[in-house]
């Protein structure tokens, strides 16, 4: 039996995680905890796969937490997401139920799997202001005195960059810092078993042509018009990346048919899931256990082996 207070279920898109991830919380009373970049944004639906249907089964609603926590006025970024992964991850452990992380943004999974010691560090205009009129040279005597341990020295070189890392440097010596860091002290520990699902390539990529079918026909391009529409431009959706970047260049009139469209937005999607599996041999290169279902199983199969792990490592 291990001391795990946790699970994640991790594996590149369109493997079935999510319908996986809510059979075993509904299995073992588990709450749910996205790990999805997207997902985190009310109106990004059908584009995200958020499936919220999914998370009922047999009638019953399985709690889920980090989706739909933001709009599209808000750049979210790893910072907030930790935050909001902490607080799910205390408020859920507090009612004495484990967390089941499910997704596949790994910089998202690996910030609390090893930890991150992430601070915000706000913008300083007084301090910028008083940094316009020094020389590059004064501004690199003030970082090393801020830092006279610098090692990488290469940033001296370029204004932006030691304007930044001044800032950066000056914030650490707050009071506000001081505080962010007895934060981070008192995150809770996060010890989870770690599941890894995914399938033969060439089936992930008949999955992935058959979902995004499955997707336009729901209404996707209907979907991203509709966000423009309530004002969020163009811009802002394509930083959104995959569906949302290529439908908005295809609406502006950069993509010239459907059948292109289609065909780009596939081939990109292959690739971010070739991208997302490398990210998980990186964390695995890092130290992190990752147990991997076995890949040529079905559903039912990889379901039954997750409860056998589920229950060698919980007294459930």
């Amino acid at each position: 039996m291990g001391d795990f207070n946790s699970v994640v279920l991790l594996g590149p898109t369109a493997v079935g995680k999510t319908s996986l991830g809510v059979k075993l919380a509904a299995e073992f009373g588990f709450e749910i905890i996205s790990a999805d970049s997207r997902q985190v944004y009310k109106g990004l639906d059908l584009g995200s796969g958020k499936d919220l249907d999914e998370y009922t089964i047999n009638g019953v609603q399985i709690p889920y937490h980090v989706i739909d926590v933001t709009d599209l006025s808000h750049e979210y970024n790893l910072f907030d997401y930790t935050k909001d992964f902490y607080k799910a991850f205390s408020d859920i452990t507090s009612r004495g139920k484990i967390p089941l992380v499910v997704g596949g943004t790994g910089m998202y999974l690996d910030s609390f799997i090893r930890n991150y010691e992430l601070v915000e560090v706000p913008e300083n205009p007084e301090l910028r202001k008083e940094l316009e009129s020094k020389s590059l040279e004064e501004l690199d005597d003030i970082l090393l005195n801020l830092k006279p341990d610098l090692h990488n020295r290469t940033d001296l070189a370029l204004r932006d960059r030691v304007v930044k890392a001044i800032e950066i440097a000056t914030y650490m010596k707050s009071e506000d810092y001081l505080k962010n860091k007895e934060e981070l002290l008192r995150r809770p520990k996060v010890n989870p078993l770690i599941l890894g699902t995914t399938i033969d390539r060439t089936i992930l990529r008949e999955n992935i042509k058959i979902r995004l079918q499955e997707r336009f026909d729901e209404g996707m391009i209907d979907e991203v018009q509709g966000l423009h529409d309530a004002g969020f431009s163009w811009e802002r959706m394509e930083r959104l990346g995959l569906e949302y970047k290529f439908i908005s260049e295809y609406l502006e009139g950069k993509i010239k048919s459907k059948e292109e469209l289609f065909d780009s937005l596939y081939t990109a999607i292959c690739q971010f899931a070739k991208r997302q599996e490398t990210w998980f041999r990186g964390m695995e290169r890092k130290g992190v256990k990752i147990t991997w279902l076995t890949r040529e199983a079905n559903q039912v199969s990889k379901f039954n082996e997750a409860v056998k792990l589920i229950k060698e490592n919980f007294d459930l």
